[in-house]
């Protein structure tokens, strides 16, 4: 929900994975067909892809369904005419949303988008209105009790490797780095034997508001509904959880 506790995050939506399994693929599918569609079939070569086939595969969906996507989305047909673009906007207390859609109907995602934010205390902003608060970064997390290593360590590997920053959690470690080098980070912390728990390339907050009570409460009930629409692909805000 923001780039303060990113772990606690991920672990949540991990169990979120579990639990709406067939959503989960539903839109990572979307993100492959969109990724072969505009930048080929290869992986190697295409670098939007090689992050959504491994996304796809932490979420233990099958071969033959990726390869399946990747069909789809090369050659055009069915199900591969969806429009990305994003949407800005503020929750309860001023925080920042910021959304990334894949439709193919506008119109019934933004009824719906616009629907969910006004129910919770939030509404739809201009474009432009809260970009500038985010940040493109690739970030990298290890849990601190499945990785046998010293943070002064795994500083010195994540910074040889180009990371731009390694922040230290109650439970895991942060590596935060540029998108271009994100890649090169992961691999050589996994050369050497250090096991992420996660790494994606998302948009990190600059600044955070944070909410407590009543206001939290419709934040976290926000996300969740907007997480769980089918053509939203992304939910990025700089909601911090009081306390």
């Amino acid at each position: 929900m923001s780039g303060h506790s990113k772990w606690s995050t991920i672990k949540r939506k991990k169990a979120k994975i579990d639990a709406q399994r067939g959503k989960i693929f539903t839109k990572i599918s979307k993100e492959i067909i969109i990724a072969a569609r505009n930048g080929g079939p290869d992986p190697v070569g295409n670098m939007r892809l090689k992050a959504a086939i491994e996304k796809a595969k932490a979420a233990n969906i099958p071969n033959e369904n990726i390869q399946r996507a990747i069909q789809k989305g090369v050659g055009g047909g069915e199900g591969a005419n969806f429009e990305e673009f994003t949407y800005e906007g503020y929750g309860p207390g001023g925080v920042a949303i910021l959304l990334y859609v894949a439709t193919d109907n506008r119109n019934r995602t933004a009824g719906e988008v616009r629907h969910i934010l006004s129910k919770h205390g939030g509404n739809l902003g201009e474009t432009g209105c809260v970009s500038w608060i985010f940040k493109e970064k690739g970030v990298i997390i290890v849990d601190r009790l499945e990785a046998n290593i010293s943070e002064d360590d795994l500083m010195l590997a994540a910074l040889e490797a180009g990371a731009e920053d390694v922040k230290a959690e109650e439970d895991s470690f942060e590596i935060t780095t540029a998108p271009e080098y994100f890649e090169n980070v992961r691999s050589a912390l996994a050369e050497q034997g250090i096991p992420i728990a996660d790494a994606e390339i998302t948009m990190v907050p600059q600044t955070t508001v944070k909410l407590q009570g009543e206001e939290a409460e419709k934040m976290v009930r926000m996300i969740d509904l907007l997480e769980d629409n089918d053509d939203v692909q992304a939910v990025y805000t700089n909601f911090e959880m009081e306390g």
